[in-house]
């Protein structure tokens, strides 16, 4: 046991060990970032069929097959081929199988080994930075469920409640041992995150007539207000609405994106926030030298 921490303690390892097991935990976002969205979308129809107590004959009878992230196994989403175990290794099954399904030859999207290896530098990262403390290990649960948020947002424009909703409240939790800020400044940057861009929300609707960012986005902030506290909600709103803009003009510009189609804020808030994590008291010393504070 003493030799195993000893081996942890040396940053190097310890990173190379969180960037395994970034690997390996990319490979189930995967799943979690295709099938939360679907099962949200089944538990509303639920919901809605039960409150407006449809006819039976106008829903589906048959009872529906179990669909979690668990059930049913990996398939191929063309030939519905389960994958094997060593099919599905992260990164390495997609180059040895070419990118493609080992039964039917389909094209199987790169997106995957994508997430996957992002996930595994992200985690390695923060493995550096934390070294082997308390701290890596929550910011790596962090880090992995903004991987998860950025890619939901992206695809549904959406950021859900289940993932949101309880880094919230385990934010306010880890205040109270102050692993990454004090109770106070916590409470204080929920509160703060949340006011700030509901205000922004409402004052451009009342000036455009339009929605210039979703509810899920407010509660992002406030979470991170809550991990980190109030001091860091400027630098966040800051670095995700500068980087928002530079995309989105190039997106416009450059892709010929059509500018009523809203573009998800999410990714640009959670990225802020992830950057804020690891370098934020560095970014704000760096601005409060360069205005002379």
């Amino acid at each position: 046991m003493q030799q195993l921490d000893t081996f942890l303690t040396v940053s190097p390892w310890f990173s190379l060990l969180a960037g395994i097991i970034g690997l390996l935990v990319g490979s189930f976002l995967n799943v979690v970032i295709y099938r939360l969205p679907i099962m949200m979308q089944q538990g509303w129809h639920k919901e809605c069929t039960e409150y407006l107590q449809l006819n039976p004959e106008t829903v589906q009878t048959e009872k529906e097959k179990a669909f979690n992230l668990v059930f049913p196994l990996s398939h191929c989403p063309q030939c519905n081929t389960p994958i094997k175990p060593y099919q599905n290794i992260p990164v390495i099954s997609y180059i040895f199988l070419r990118g493609k399904c080992a039964q039917c030859a389909g094209h199987i999207s790169m997106r995957y080994p994508i997430i996957e290896a992002f996930t595994a530098i992200t985690s390695f990262i923060v493995a550096w930075h934390f070294g082997y403390t308390p701290q890596a290990a929550f910011a790596l649960l962090l880090t992995w469920s903004l991987i998860a948020l950025i890619f939901i947002d992206i695809d549904h424009q959406l950021l859900p409640d289940p993932i949101t909703l309880p880094l919230l409240w385990l934010g306010l939790c880890l205040s109270l041992f102050t692993v990454f800020t004090d109770a106070h400044a916590s409470i204080i940057g929920a509160v703060a995150g949340y006011t700030a861009l509901w205000l922004v929300f409402h004052l451009f609707k009342l000036v455009t007539g339009k929605e210039g960012m979703g509810y899920g986005d407010f509660k992002l902030l406030a979470l991170f207000g809550a991990w980190l506290g109030w001091q860091y909600l400027p630098i966040i709103i800051l670095l995700s609405s500068l980087v928002g803009a530079i995309i989105g003009l190039g997106m416009i510009v450059f892709v010929k994106h059509d500018h009523n189609v809203p573009i998800p804020f999410g990714p640009y808030l959670a990225a802020a926030g992830w950057i804020a994590l690891l370098w934020g008291n560095d970014i704000n010393r760096f601005y409060l030298m360069t205005a002379g504070l």
